[in-house]
């Protein structure tokens, strides 16, 4: 039992802030689109009232710039979670090289993860809407890149402890 309570701040974490990450643009990427296109047949509506099409179009242009910023947000907010949960963990230095040959299968699987984004972004309908998006594509195009500074900050902390506990 006390051997799952201390799997916090593992290699784990990294395959999911990329998971989470992927998804999640996917989710805002569709949706985006689904407002776009929603926006597009109530303005070429007869008889729908100005204020219907004022609250469409200021709806899709806070869309990309709110969820935009609120995905950074996230990002970091995941990162700073790793850590934190890598801080309550003791683990002994002898695992380093473990960590960190699992930490470069996890950036690897992370450069999927974005192959995949940037693939479904640059198809022709979602093409001028990712690029709307400019900080979840760029997080999405960097995230082997991010995932692994992170997980080299987290491999820190968490093989840290072990000397401060001593």
């Amino acid at each position: 039992m006390l051997r799952k309570l201390n799997k916090k701040g593992s290699i784990q974490d990294m395959v999911f802030i990329g998971v989470v990450l992927l998804f999640l643009a996917m989710i805002v990427l569709f949706g985006f689109r689904i407002v776009s296109s929603f926006n597009d047949k109530v303005q070429t509506m007869p008889g729908m009232p100005e204020s219907a099409k004022a609250s469409t179009t200021s709806l899709l242009s806070n869309y990309s710039g709110t969820i935009d910023n609120t995905f950074l947000l996230l990002t970091i907010g995941l990162a700073i979670g790793a850590l934190i949960l890598a801080s309550l963990v003791r683990v002994h230095p002898i695992f380093i090289p473990f960590f960190w040959i699992s930490l470069i299968f996890v950036i690897f699987i992370c450069g999927i993860l974005s192959n995949i984004y940037q693939e479904t972004a640059a198809a022709e309908q979602l093409a001028p809407l990712a690029d709307q998006l400019t900080f979840i594509s760029h997080i999405l195009e960097y995230l082997p890149l991010i995932v692994g500074v992170i997980g080299h900050i987290l491999m820190a902390v968490l093989y840290k402890l072990w000397s401060n506990a001593q």
